[in-house]
């Protein structure tokens, strides 16, 4: 077409991208360290299921649909584009394997058409929503707009070019073929130069559906235009396709498309950890000491990373997923903060620090690491400007207001992680500024004064058991199944009901097991969402010393636990504090005693049942089927599903984060939002499998003044029931 002009356009857009794309990637740089290049065979199946195939798109359709038309779009006509711009240099390219007469060639113009059309489709539905539907998730900017028109002219452009490359190969010019000067005609090189790619390929003036249904349209809608105006398309349509690619190429790193070209390694580089571990701040609780001390001591504590204060606090992967978010609210859309009205969005949250990165972008580069310092006499400063994320950026009650329910993740498609950033913003205000609710004081002091959030007297931690003959580990040390009670089934009256019933049917279905009784404390799992991350490292450390020692002693094979958050942090969490042991939910262990025969579920339990789910037992850890199985085999119950809003999709109780121990933030409370979800099913049982969750959806009923015709019921309640000898004519 023209070397010059195409050598030019490239040299300079490709430049100007690479400058900005630089930019980023040196931005990145000033993040903390974090090690993401390890099991790259399970990094490669992750990006295979949720980059390529896009996994997570098929929970918002047709959106996601349309979607991963484009995604497959983009792919498919990659090659594409630099078959064109191979053209604009020697106008035959087919890029050695897909001309005409190859075999490839018509396959891939075949696909090539196929795939335009829908990739036109995708963009019409996201205009849809853009125009006219207008979901308040999204955020509804000119730029996506734009974006999608620039998409949409791509291929209308490809197409363009096709159609009139056709109909010249058909109609010619007469002219051309004459002899004398007219064969130098610029029309006839430019003819000539268009058509060079398709020989051996013909168009017999109709429709076609193979090799090229689009090109074969467009053609017959040209058909009978003249030479110079069948040019003019074809020039237009080639240098129309080759120069927005680069337009859309240098819009991506200054515009949320950004995601283009970081979501693909941001799933490759994602965190391969249990999705219910967060990382430690410290090696132990006498390392964590020494640095909050040690930054205590200096002018400054804040610039001291513990936890997040300020932008460059974290890692660099957390900085590529501020890069990578579409801005498509499925996180927010999920929150249970957001939906009930509290200041928290996972998307704004996302947004405010990036803005906040980009918007100090060169003086962070100008303290990047490996960037030279000054030679003319002037002195560097150590650092950036030291501005605080709160209250500067982020306001508090954002933070807290996070259950830490992990929906937004869980619906995320480019895998952007969430409660990680909040809980370590959350860390550098309760560790090194002593900044948090005043209603955490009480469970702060509590666990570590009497192990446990209420403050209740450590003497009473084993009363619930009285009456059962439960053995105590201390009396039966080589016993080899622990059932840890945890603090709501030690201290609430509601919740003792579930230990009770969790130990029956242990006696009945002969597990040797014991308890630890005085010598359990709390996991801490409260203490560290809400950012107490030295009283969690204590509580770690004693609890996995106890289980350790028990363990060295021939006992403690498995842990069993009726509480999803006990069950996450010692699955999970207490690794890193060296206990290694297999850890089991109450209903994943009473499945498996039943599918044994060891318990027998014959007493009818009559009625409709919905089973809410836990987030730390399903979003956190995958236990969504075994609850709902034990439901299905006790005679008489009727399991239902709360319409959307179950299993991955399941609306959080509002207990998660330390949020149990706190008020919430304005009237519309999540459990009471969740709670009628459920009571929409019809149901006058709703199961759960978590003490907190119990709490927080009995409130949800008696809210409602539904407590006569509504019970909640822990699973191992309904299985007790339906396990329990009955005599005669006794209910």
């Amino acid at each position: 077409m023209s070397p010059t002009a195409m050598l030019t356009l490239l040299a300079l857009a490709w430049a100007v991208f690479l400058w900005t794309a630089s930019k980023r990637a040196r931005l990145l740089q000033i993040g903390q360290p974090a090690h993401r290049l390890d099991h790259l065979a399970a990094r490669l199946r992750g990006t295979w299921t949720y980059a390529f195939r896009q996994e997570k798109m098929g929970y918002y359709n047709p959106a996601g649909t349309a979607h991963k038309l484009i995604f497959v779009g983009f792919v498919v006509l990659l090659l594409r584009t630099l078959i064109l711009w191979g053209r604009g240099f020697y106008a035959p390219f087919n890029l050695w394997v897909l001309g005409p007469a190859q075999p490839l060639g018509a396959v891939y113009e075949f696909a090539k058409d196929c795939v335009a059309v829908l990739v036109l489709g995708g963009t019409a539905v996201f205009c849809y929503y853009r125009l006219v539907a207008k979901p308040r998730r999204m955020a509804l900017s000119l730029e996506g707009l734009l974006i999608l028109l620039i998409i949409a002219a791509m291929m209308i452009a490809d197409m363009t070019y096709d159609g009139a490359a056709l109909a010249l190969t058909l109609q010619g010019d007469p002219t051309c073929s004459a002899g004398g000067s007219v064969n130098r005609s610029a029309v006839c090189a430019a003819l000539s130069e268009i058509t060079a790619p398709l020989v051996g390929e013909t168009w017999d003036g109709t429709w076609s559906a193979w090799p090229a249904p689009a090109g074969s349209l467009f053609a017959l809608l040209f058909h009978g235009q003249s030479s110079r105006a069948l040019v003019f398309l074809g020039r237009v349509g080639f240098w129309t396709h080759s120069t927005l690619v680069l337009l859309f190429l240098n819009l991506l790193p200054r515009s949320k498309h950004f995601h283009v070209v970081t979501a693909i390694p941001n799933v490759f580089l994602r965190s391969l950890q249990p999705a219910g571990r967060l990382e430690p701040v410290a090696e132990n609780s006498e390392k964590l000491m020494e640095k909050v001390g040690g930054a205590a001591e200096t002018a400054d504590p804040l610039a001291t990373p513990i936890g997040v204060a300020r932008i460059e606090h974290f890692t660099w992967k957390s900085i590529l997923d501020f890069y990578t978010c579409t801005e498509c609210g499925r996180c927010s859309d999920n929150c249970p903060a957001y939906r009930t009205g509290k200041i928290l969005s996972p998307k704004h949250l996302t947004l405010a620090l990036r803005d906040h990165l980009y918007g100090r972008e060169q003086e962070l580069l100008e303290h990047a690491p490996g960037k030279s310092k000054p030679s003319n006499g002037t002195v560097a400063s150590d650092g950036p400007k030291p501005i605080d994320l709160v209250p500067n950026v982020i306001h508090p009650d954002v933070l807290w207001a996070c259950t830490s329910c992990r929906a937004c993740e869980e619906q995320c498609p480019v895998l952007i992680s969430y409660v990680d950033k909040i809980t370590d913003m959350r860390r550098s205000l309760v560790m090194v500024k002593g900044e948090f609710p005043h209603e955490l004081q009480k469970p702060f002091q509590g666990m570590e004064s009497n192990g446990n959030p209420w403050n209740f007297s450590r003497s009473d931690r084993a009363g619930w058991a009285e009456g059962l003959g439960v053995p105590m580990m201390s009396e039966r040390p080589a016993a080899p199944v622990l059932f840890w009670v945890g603090c709501a089934a030690s201290y609430d009256d509601r919740a003792k009901r579930i230990a009770r019933a969790t130990a029956k049917l242990l006696k009945q279905a002969g597990v040797d097991f014991a308890i630890l009784g005085l010598e359990e404390n709390c996991t801490g799992d409260p203490a560290r969402r809400a950012g107490n991350e030295f009283l969690f490292a204590t509580l770690a450390e004693g609890n996995a010393a106890t289980i350790n020692g028990y363990k060295d002693r021939g006992g403690i094979k498995t842990v069993v636990t009726t509480c999803p958050h006990c069950f996450n942090s010692l699955k999970n969490e207490y690794p890193d504090f060296g206990l290694h042991v297999e850890v089991v939910h109450h209903t994943d262990f009473l499945l498996g005693l039943v599918a044994e025969g060891r318990l027998v579920p014959s007493r009818p339990v009559n009625g409709r049942v919905v089973y809410h789910d836990s987030c730390y037992l399903g979003r956190y850890n995958g236990v969504y089927d075994p609850p709902r199985e034990i439901l299905r085999r006790i005679p008489g119950v009727e399991l239902v599903e709360a319409e959307y809003w179950t299993k991955q999709r399941g609306l959080c109780c509002g207990a998660g984060g330390a949020q149990m121990f706190m008020e919430e933030q304005n009237q519309d409370r999540v459990n009471g939002k969740r709670t009628l979800q459920l009571l929409d099913t019809g149901a006058k049982t709703i199961a759960s499998a978590c003490p907190f969750c119990m709490t927080m959806l009995t409130d949800g009923v008696k809210a409602k003044n539904l407590e006569e015709t509504v019970q909640e019921l822990d699973i191992v309640e309904l299985l007790d029931r339906s396990c329990e000898v009955v005599a005669a004519g006794v209910e």
